[in-house]
This record gives C-alpha cells, structure tokens and sequence, in this order.
C-alpha cells in the first residue's frame, strides 16, 4: 500500500475523532494549544537532526535517542549513506539525488563545496512552496559563509548557520543569524554556557515554541557538530571537546575490536589498504582515549538536546503531528582494516548510518530490514508533506515499506568519484547481501555480507562467486549514472556456487 492512501485515512480518522471530541469536550479538557489536528495530520511538521561522523556503533549511548525517538517510532537497520562525506552527503539530503546527479563530489573545490550545490532547487526551497515556515540551526555544507558569511541559502525563513572555518569549534563560533554575524565565545575559553551544542539546542527550542501555535506547518533542520573532531586543537584530554557537564562521563569506555578491528590478512583488500601498518599500543591508546571518549562524550548534548525538542514539540501540542528524522552525514572508521579513523572508504562503517523516523503513520517500536540510503531522505519528507520536488529524485519514499516485515530487494550506488585531480576514487553497489566496488586503479572487491558481516574476505576472486561478480558488474553498470526512476531498477542476483 502506497504512503499516501495510508496518509489520507489517518487524516479521516483524526477528523471523524475531532468531531466527536467537539461534541463532548469541556472546557477544563481544551485541547492544548498548537494548530488544528486536521492541519497536522495533512502536513506534519518536520524535524531532521543530522549529527556528523556518527556511526551506528555510538547509538547505543544515547538514550533519549532510542527512548524518545526509536521506541515509538520506526528504525531503519540497514541505512546506508551512498557517498560517505560530509558535503556530498548533505547535499544528497537536501536534493535527494546521487552525487554523480547533484554535482557535489567532495568537500572543497574544483570538485565540492557549497559553491557547487545547485541551491536553487532543494528540499527548504520545495517545502517553502508547499506553505511551511523553515529554519535551519547549525552546520551546513562545508566552505558555506567563506565568500559570503553573510548569505542566507534559498527556501530558508530563518537562519542560525555556521560559518566556516568556525563550525569546527565548540567555541569561539560564528553564525550567521538571519544576516547578521555573531561569534560565541574563544576556542581556548570552555564557557559551559556557550558550548556549541546546546547554544543550537536553545534555538532549536525557541525556534519550535515561536512557529507551533501558527496554522502554517514548519520545516526544523537541527544540525550539531558532534562528534565531528575539532580543528587546531594541541594535545586534547578528548577532540572532539564534550560539554563539560560530560567531560569523563564515559571514561570506562573502551575501543570496540570487531574480527576486523587491526585485520591482520589484508591480502584480499586494495593497496591503499594493504600498505596501512598496523595499529600499535600507543596510537590505540589515542584512538581510545582522545577520539572515542571525545566523540561519544560530545554525543551526550545532543542526546539532551533531543530531549529538549521532543519535549518542546510536546508541550506545544504538535509532537504527534512532527515527523522527526535522527540520522548522520556518514559514518566513522575506528581501527577496521587498520584505518585507525575517517570516512570516504566503501566499508560498513564507513557508509553506514542511524536512521530513525517517529511521526504520523510511522508504527512505533517497528524495525525495517530494507535498504534505506540518503537519496530517500527528501522523497520520504516530501511525501509526508505532500508537496512536489523541483528536480528528478533518484531516490524514493520510504514510507511505504514500514509496514513490511522482509526486505524488499534493492541496490545502492556508493561512489566517490571521478575528480578532477585524478586522485583515485571508486564506485559500487551495496545490496542486501552483497557488497561490490570498483576501484578506479581496477582493483575490485565483493563481498558476501550474509556469510561475512565484518567484510574480512573479499571474493571477488573467487571462482565460485564469478557469476554472482558479473552479475552485479551488470547492475552497477546500469546504475552508475542513473538517475530519477531508473535508480530503483534491480533483479535478483545468483548466489554463489556450493
């Protein structure tokens, strides 16, 4: 069944239930201030918390996150990032199309940056046109505010962005606040009252409690730093900083060591993975105690900061009719392979994301086994609002498949490249067994995910897996440069011989 059938009966059943309430509420019952639940119901409010570098290992210490958001809402277990970078990432959110589609191939020009996101046409400009107020707290895509610190991106009614370099900085930051530059704080002064994250979070708030009793439906995009590392700091206790209400909160925190934490065999991997020494006692000792401690910690705020817009959606009366999305740009790498840290590699870790909806028509408590990648973030919020895209989607709603109880097949492009530095790059699917990249030096990997989770052996060579290999070389070759409808194509691919 389609999203919006479901939509349109749900609206009918708050309608028939505000007219009976009408005939029999009293005054010391009034319903709570807010707009009318018919409003709600046909275009809920929309919260996106995107967090930065977080991968699905830092879930777990985030309470308010699993108790707020995942239990009464919907969980997508197999959420995937199809560009594994800040930018390319952030600007697939914003115009639910491919890198290869959007133009944004990295972080920085020739190839990147916010210069080259095609701002026009984007998710805040569509929402714009379909009658909701936007705001937006916090990062936005790298470079943003370096030729003009002062420009406010189009579809926004209200902006409290950071402006670059400062956003790496949980303090001494500037944001532009609707024009007009405000620095908060020094870096080397921790002013527990101007820590980045909750300075967000009390703008995310105010932000809500000025727009909930307005009859026009709003558009929240909440974007925190953490657990992003901080730029030009000398001999950090924890990079990134927490707040330092949190500072060694977590400090019995230890490093997670999968199969492939440190992998010892890495014959079957590229050489850029090849040539990588092993991890020593001392840079562990950093990774852990520097980078993990700092990242989770850092996590904390905006775990409080969760807390603090679910209650203010709640105290408004709008928080049933809020579709709130908790996701990341990209994930983290923490020793697998030997990559000690980092993102834009191929791997799990890497690619993988949280991706938890709580909303209208989102069942609570349920999670989904289906692919869900970045490309699908603009669909599903424009489906909820009912309102159309100005350019050709690659991906699609998700807010169909909620209701399914087995994955439903599907194929993810995951690319980085070509650049125009010629600096190596690849591309490939990610399936829901099946893990198949082509690098731009020729070397190839596949991996069976079903037998091999933690991707210690790529098969590529191996002759029982040749025609599971050309089968998705085919579908990578179809899909590579697809765009709009032509992304959801995908037939089964064989299994391995015995």
């Amino acid at each position: 069944m389609s999203a919006r059938p479901r939509l349109h009966r749900f609206v009918t059943i708050l309608l028939v239930l505000a007219g009976i309430a009408a005939l029999t509420v009293s005054t010391a019952g009034a319903a709570p201030a807010g707009r009318p639940a018919s409003v709600r119901a046909a275009q809920p409010n929309v919260v996106v918390i995107m967090v930065d570098d977080m991968n699905v290992f830092a879930l777990q210490y985030l309470n308010n996150v699993r108790s707020l958001l995942a239990e009464p809402g919907t969980t997508f277990d197999n959420s995937v990032v199809s560009y594994s970078l800040c930018c390319p990432s952030r600007a697939t959110f914003l115009t639910g199309q491919y890198a290869h589609n959007h133009g944004v191939l990295d972080n920085a020009p020739p190839d990147g940056g916010y210069e080259k996101l095609p701002a026009a046409e984007t998710l805040p400009v569509w929402l714009s046109r379909a009658g909701y107020d936007t705001g937006h707290v916090g990062k936005f895509l790298n470079r943003y505010g370096r030729a003009d610190p002062t420009e406010i991106p189009p579809g926004w009614a209200e902006w409290y962005g950071s402006v670059d370099p400062s956003t790496y900085r949980m303090w001494g930051y500037t944001l532009n606040e609707n024009g007009v530059l405000r620095t908060y704080g020094t870096p080397d002064v921790e002013d527990p009252a101007l820590y980045q994250t909750d300075v967000y979070a009390r703008k995310a708030v105010d932000f809500i409690q000025r727009k909930a009793p307005a009859d026009k439906p709003f558009f929240l995009s909440f974007a925190p730093l953490a657990p992003h590392g901080e730029g030009g700091l000398e001999s950090p206790q924890r990079n990134p900083r927490p707040a330092p209400r949190h500072l060694g909160a977590l400090d019995d925190v230890t490093l997670p060591k999968p199969p492939s934490f440190d992998e010892a065999d890495v014959s079957d991997k590229p050489a850029a993975v090849r040539n990588r020494p092993r991890i020593g006692p001392a840079a562990e000792q950093r990774m852990q105690n520097v980078t993990l401690k700092g990242r989770l910690e850092s996590l904390l705020a905006v775990d409080e900061a969760v807390a603090d817009i679910v209650g203010a959606l709640r105290e408004s009366g709008e928080l049933d009719g809020t579709l709130i999305v908790f996701t990341s740009d990209n994930g983290w790498m923490q020793g697998e392979h030997r990559i000690r840290s980092g993102k834009v590699v191929p791997y799990e870790e890497s690619i993988r994301v949280p991706l938890i909806m709580r909303g209208p028509g989102l069942p609570a408590g349920r999670h989904v086994k289906t692919i869900a990648a970045n490309i699908d973030l603009a669909p599903t919020i424009l489906d909820a609002a009912d309102a159309p895209a100005g350019v050709v989607l690659d991906g699609r709603s998700l807010l169909p498949i909620v209701d399914d109880t087995t994955a439903i097949a599907r194929g993810i492009v995951i690319e980085n490249g070509p650049k125009t530095n010629g600096s190596n790059w690849y591309v490939g699917l990610r399936a829901a067994r099946w893990k198949y990249i082509e690098h731009s030096t020729g070397e190839l990997e596949l991996y069976d995910l079903q037998r091999d989770p933690y991707e210690l052996t790529s098969v590529h060579a191996d002759p029982r897996y040749a025609g599971t290999r050309q089968a998705l070389a085919q579908r990578l070759a179809q899909l590579r440069a697809c765009a709009g409808a032509a992304c959801h194509r995908w037939t089964p691919v064989p299994a391995p011989r015995p």
